[in-house]
């Protein structure tokens, strides 16, 4: 989706739409128009849209209005956001090419107004590669928007916006592409293209160099693949020299077939959205990268393919970590955490992070306890639990924050190694964020975020179209925006 800013509207742009407030008069539209919206009952709630037609000239004009809701509402700016995305949603697929989108009747600043072009956007990505013999009707038209009455500053503010929705498509991609498309060694082909020539430093490890440095587990969950693993690490030094970095970690499990743990054969097809904390991850750090972020960032994401055969790890196996500990693996599904665990703890080695948050799709009993509304949160630090679920807020990335605790730590020790992989039924996204936990340095801040409901969605968002929502991507550079800068 094109963003244009004009001072007057093209003469040959037939959509034209306006952002108005909840309760705001439109008397200065046609009478038409007036009364098809009163009909209609629309109030300009948040994302509330009406379309009706007018004749100007002899032309026909389609003319949309799209709600904001109350001007003082708390959550203005995603409620602007909302109505943006509303406008897409509604004419994505109308036969429109162009839309003039009027900024000047809901009282907005530039960074608002930037919202409700963010929302424009981001309701605009679709993936319809693959779809050779999609009906005309159902094919994406609408192009480009075309801006007039933009507050001051709104041009500034996109610019970091479009950044953003940068980061968040790229997430989008990641998580869409099938696993015979996006696997280890192509997924670190797709960073290296994005990543080309914006000044971020990429080191990627193979098996070989791995399993000289010990990562027994991340290596152990590949072994049933004949695709070789891959650690991928995205450095940018955008901060103070000297400075500690902030350093993201995600998982990355390109498919998950449970392992020979194998998984049921209904809803299997799901699993290539099993590297969702990892795309998250990198495609926040696209975003933070392509406004030019002024803080050190690290990304490091492991990225395997848990697949079957006579090479692959066996429940009841014995597996050393490159810290040292040994675990006992009861389940091969439960495999992302023996991912994170390397990868957390090399981060750790490598970078001396300030703080070091991991993403994971990493329990289905997440989305038992928060369904898709929330992403879990678990952390050792106070402040830094705190700082996510205020970026959470903001950028409607929502987080909940669960227990950890020695408690739940004896869950998992195992009788014949330091720590098995799996504790009992119960609290089992808990037991999971401990078994991390020990893995992380005395003193250093860590959070983790089991974002297993959040990453694909199987109806629309206000933003998203079912599929790959791009959950984490905004979260991540919200994060460093409030924390690290």
């Amino acid at each position: 989706m094109q963003i244009h800013f004009d001072d007057t509207a093209p003469s040959n742009v037939r959509l034209s739409a306006r952002i108005v407030n909840q309760g705001d008069s439109l008397s200065d539209l046609d009478a038409a128009i007036v009364d098809g919206a009163k009909a209609a009952r629309f109030k300009g709630r948040a994302g509330q849209v009406f379309e009706g037609f007018s004749m100007a000239s002899g032309s026909l004009t389609r003319v949309a209005i799209s709600g904001a809701g109350e001007s003082d509402a708390d959550n203005r700016r995603l409620n602007v956001e909302k109505a943006g995305a509303a406008l897409t949603a509604k004419f994505l697929r109308s036969g429109e090419t162009d839309m003039v989108l009027d900024l000047s009747h809901a009282d907005l600043s530039g960074e608002e107004a930037a919202a409700a072009l963010l929302g424009v956007r981001l309701r605009g990505w679709t993936h319809d590669q693959y779809r050779t013999k999609l009906a005309k009707e159902k094919q994406a038209t609408l192009e480009r928007v075309h801006v007039i009455g933009a507050p001051s500053g709104t041009e500034a503010a996109w610019q970091e916006a479009m950044a953003v929705a940068k980061g968040v498509e790229f997430t989008r991609k990641l998580i869409t592409e099938p696993a015979n498309i996006v696997y280890p060694e192509s997924f670190v082909e797709l960073c290296k293209d994005a990543f080309a020539g914006t000044g971020a430093e990429i080191t990627v490890l193979g098996d070989e160099e791995m399993e000289e440095l010990g990562m027994g587990a991340l290596l152990g969950v590949g072994l049933g693949s004949e695709r070789p693993s891959r650690l991928l690490a995205i450095r940018w030094n955008g901060g103070k020299e000297g400075d500690k970095p902030t350093v993201f970690v995600g998982k990355g499990v390109t498919f998950d077939t449970g392992g020979i743990s194998l998984k049921p054969g209904p809803g299997m097809e799901d699993m290539k959205w099993d590297m969702g904390g990892a795309g998250a991850v990198a495609g926040g750090m696209l975003a933070l990268v392509s406004r030019k972020a002024k803080a050190n960032v690290v990304a490091v994401m492991g990225l395997v393919e848990n697949m079957p055969d006579g090479k692959a790890m066996r429940p009841g196996d014995v597996i050393t970590t490159m810290s040292g500990q040994t675990v006992e693996v009861l389940n091969t599904d439960a495999e992302g955490r023996l991912v994170l665990c390397d990868a957390l703890h090399w981060a750790q080695e490598q970078y001396d992070p300030a703080r070091i948050i991991d993403l994971a799709t990493l329990t289905g009993a997440m989305i038992i306890a928060l369904g898709h509304e929330h992403g879990g949160l678990f952390s050792n630090d106070d402040a830094l639990a705190d700082d996510l679920l205020d970026a959470g807020k903001t950028t409607g990335d929502k987080l909940w924050r669960l227990p950890i605790g020695p408690a739940y730590d004896k869950l998992i020790d195992s009788p014949i190694a330091d720590i098995k992989n799996v504790g009992p039924r119960g609290a089992g996204s808990i037991t999971a964020a401990q078994f991390l936990h020990r893995f992380i340095k005395k003193g250093t801040p860590w959070a983790h975020l089991d974002v297993a409901g959040m990453v694909w969605s199987d109806k629309p968002g206000h933003t998203w179209d079912k599929g790959a929502t791009g959950y984490g991507a905004r979260l991540i550079d919200r994060f460093v925006k409030d924390v690290a800068e």
